[in-house]
């Protein structure tokens, strides 16, 4: 028994930790940072105040992480962020393909707790910091609500990933908080005062369908006058979760300081919608539905954002600028709100995309005043509207990534994070990302020490585009679309295609690429053609004059004809994909992109893909074949289709595939590095949607190593993950390496972005 006699005061326990980095904030960036850097081998601490991890993607808001795919409504093909996020995205849809939100949470848990590096503090927050000199952090001291222990965490470098910056706020790092003028930074759609200067928060509600009548009644605070919502006619009873994004308020308000508040007024707004579903009489199918969750603590947009040595902005976005120092990407439309939220008149999101992806420079990730300070997740340099776009999850994660990369180098170099800027320390920071899986656009790896580079690559086959087989169904051409395929620069090949027609007529083929090898947008018509049809089936030889300037994709564009079908295939092939000039108003693509008053972004027409089961490629020949799938590319430094496929594939008849290394000389190795297709252009949405897939149709399944005895060194099975980096327990001596694929997923064939191998 413990008894304690009155005494005057007590102070809580106190425990102190060092390490390498202290990380604050446990949503997917301040997830993604920590890993990255613990399995670089330094400590890492990890300071999370909820009682999970993932922050918005938690379980506790449940919203969707997305990225630069944006649900595959724009142009941004084979676009998913790389790298730790990758890895947990494809085994969540591994797991927990349904979209479980409490499933999710605990692969985030194993992910971060599986790491020895990561000191994991839950529902523990930093509340004050102290500091070493001007620009120096010294340590923090964080409380956790459950166990009434102060931590006193030091380390000679941070990373704030909380959110609001509650580190770089408290440290005195320079922070901005609303929205620049045009005039600071030349952005056409810097908003006006009417608009508002920051996005609101949300709070969101599930329900279940009991299968017998149930009644509700409302509390007392739920809003009384739906009406007041203007966008209450989009209420439905079937919408759940984020897809009651637009239900955000306090955008008018100081998003730190007031988010008590602005949560009550959203409790108030989501009661009220639900009493109108089900007391309205408007929703009759709701009368057996009841409430099953609604959040507790909603989901932040907006609130600090702090100053590095540069600020993202508008420019960068929409011109795809490119920097020396670029360590991550985004792809997000630039996607600003009206401040007054739910309750505004006007449209509930304003977006505006740009031709394709664009780089995050490092100078966005550091404090430019506080010199051990990293910025991660929605707090980085940008302006207010260039964060319009990085803010999202995906993003976030992705420019996280690369704070824990950099510091990991700046424990092993003893520097602090601007010293990475650094022409040698800078590559060394990039090459060390895309080996880790994230992608970089328009780089590529080019690493010394890979004992690839000097080996002799012989393929038991290799992959050449001639033929996708008429065995899929007709797709009637209600809308106009387009089958992207890889060529080098040239002469166009002739194509041959298969079409029903209902009666004689004209169909318009439009050939395309794209202006720019860095996005997938088709904005340059290379030739027209009429191509005359007559009722019944038919093959249509199309032969063009055109050339293509450069390596890229083309774009076989059918133009809308619903007298016309095509006939599809059921092959799949990596880098190979058909896209539809459709709609997608969820994020704000309607065909194209018309801005009707200059606000500094392009116009130009959406081509996307549709999801599976459905965006089947066209049934085609092409006699002369297309040829780009070749060995050498498992070391072109690029992991995933750009401008080219970027890919090895074996033959589709290839029972066995196998690639193999040769050196003239044995060499030593220690580790090895696959790269596989989990295809980055799917979303893997991790709640509401239900995917038709637990793992890739292009991923391969299974594969062995062999030495040049042919004995076995490594197996894998149930391989679903994009990239396999194999650290040998005794390191490996060897004249050759040969990979042999167990074929993939979906059927398809199989094959190989990259193999790396190290001594």
């Amino acid at each position: 028994m413990l008894k304690e006699q009155s005494i005057e005061s007590r102070e809580l326990r106190t425990i102190e930790y060092t390490a390498d980095l202290v990380v604050t904030g446990g949503g997917l960036a301040g997830v993604c940072c920590a890993i990255t850097a613990a399995r670089e081998g330094i400590k890492v601490i990890l300071v999370q105040d909820r009682p999970v991890l993932g922050g918005n993607s938690s379980s506790e808001v449940r919203l969707w992480v997305l990225g630069a795919t944006s649900h595959m409504g724009n142009n941004n093909r084979w676009a998913r962020e790389g790298g730790v996020i990758d890895e947990i995205m494809t085994e969540n849809i591994w797991r927990n393909p349904e979209g479980n939100p409490l499933i999710y949470d605990t692969i985030l848990l194993e992910k971060v707790t599986n790491e020895p590096n990561i000191t994991l503090l839950l529902n523990t927050a930093a509340f004050e910091v102290h500091k070493a000199g001007p620009d120096m952090i010294e340590s923090l001291t964080a409380f956790c609500s459950q166990n009434s222990t102060l931590y006193r965490l030091k380390a000679p470098l941070f990373c704030d990933a909380s959110g609001d910056g509650v580190v770089g706020f408290l440290s005195g790092a320079a922070f901005r908080m609303g929205a620049e003028s045009e005039s600071e930074f030349g952005e056409k759609f810097a908003p006006s005062a009417e608009y508002g200067e920051l996005l609101g928060h949300s709070l969101y509600f599930y329900t279940k369908d009991t299968g017998r009548p149930v009644q509700f009644v409302p509390p007392a605070y739920a809003l009384k006058d739906i009406t007041a919502i203007p966008r209450y006619k989009r209420i439905t009873a079937q919408a759940q979760g984020c897809q009651f994004w637009w239900i955000e308020f306090g955008g008018r308000l100081d998003t730190v300081h007031d988010t008590e508040e602005i949560k009550w007024e959203l409790w108030k707004v989501v009661y009220g919608i639900w009493n109108y579903i089900k007391n309205s009489g408007h929703f009759p199918e709701a009368e057996t539905m009841t409430l099953e969750w609604v959040g507790q603590i909603p989901g932040k947009r907006e609130s600090r954002r702090f100053e590095g040595d540069y600020m993202l902005r508008q420019q960068d976005i929409v011109e795809q600028r490119t920097h020396k120092d670029a360590v991550a990407f985004g792809g997000w439309s630039i996607d600003l709100h009206p401040a007054d939220g739910v309750f505004s008149e006007k449209p509930a999101c304003n977006q505006w995309h740009s031709k394709g992806v664009y780089q995050i420079p490092f100078r966005c990730l550091y404090s430019h005043n506080i010199s051990n300070l990293l910025l991660a997740g929605r707090i980085i340099s940008a302006s207010h509207v260039a964060f319009g776009s990085s803010r999202v999850m995906g993003t976030s994660a992705c420019g996280a990534q690369a704070a824990g990369m950099a510091a990991a180098l700046c424990t092993r170099y003893g520097v602090q994070p601007r010293a990475l800027l650094q022409d040698a320390l800078m590559q060394e920071l990039q090459a060390s990302l895309i080996r880790k899986g994230q992608y970089i656009p328009q780089l590529q790896l080019r690493d010394a020490r890979d004992l690839v580079a000097h080996a002799a690559i012989t393929a038991s086959s290799e992959y050449v585009l001639q033929r996708l087989a008429p065995d899929g169904a007709v797709i009637r051409l209600d809308a106009s679309m387009a089958q992207m395929l890889p060529l080098r620069a040239g002469k166009i090949p002739a194509v041959r295609v298969f079409a029903e027609v209902e009666e004689d007529t004209e169909l318009r083929v439009s050939l395309r690429t794209s202006s720019r090898q860095s996005h997938h947008t088709p904005d340059i018509i290379l030739q027209e053609l009429t191509v005359p049809v007559t009722r019944g089936a038919q093959a249509l030889d199309l032969q063009f004059d055109a050339t293509l300037p450069e390596d890229n994709y083309i774009f076989l564009c059918f133009m809308q004809h619903p007298l016309v079908s095509l006939e599809s295939s059921s092959e799949r092939v990596s880098g190979v994909l058909t896209v539809f000039n459709k709609t997608n108003p969820a994020v704000s693509n309607f065909g194209a992109q018309v801005p009707t008053e200059d606000i500094g972004v392009e116009a130009f027409e959406f081509w996307c893909p549709e999801r599976r089961p459905a965006g089947k490629n066209l049934a085609l020949e092409i006699p002369g074949g297309i040829a780009l799938f070749g060995a050498g590319n498992i070391r072109n430094g690029i992991n995933r289709p750009t401008h080219q496929p970027n890919i090895w594939l074996a033959a589709a008849e290839d029972a066995n595939p196998t690639l193999t290394l040769t050196w003239p000389e044995q060499q030593r190795i220690s580790e090895i590095e696959l790269v596989f297709d989990t295809d980055f252009d799917h979303p893997m949405e991790n709640v509401i949607y239900h995917h038709p897939e637990r793992a890739m149709p292009f991923c391969v399944e299974s594969f062995v190593l062999c030495n040049d005895r042919k004995e076995a060194v490594v197996k894998v099975t149930d391989n679903h993950q994009s990239l396999w980096r194999i650290k040998l327990a005794e390191p490996l001596r060897t004249g050759s390496l040969t990979v042999h694929l167990g074929g993939t997923h979906g059927g398809t064939p199989a094959g190989l972005f990259a193999v790396r191998c190290y001594e």
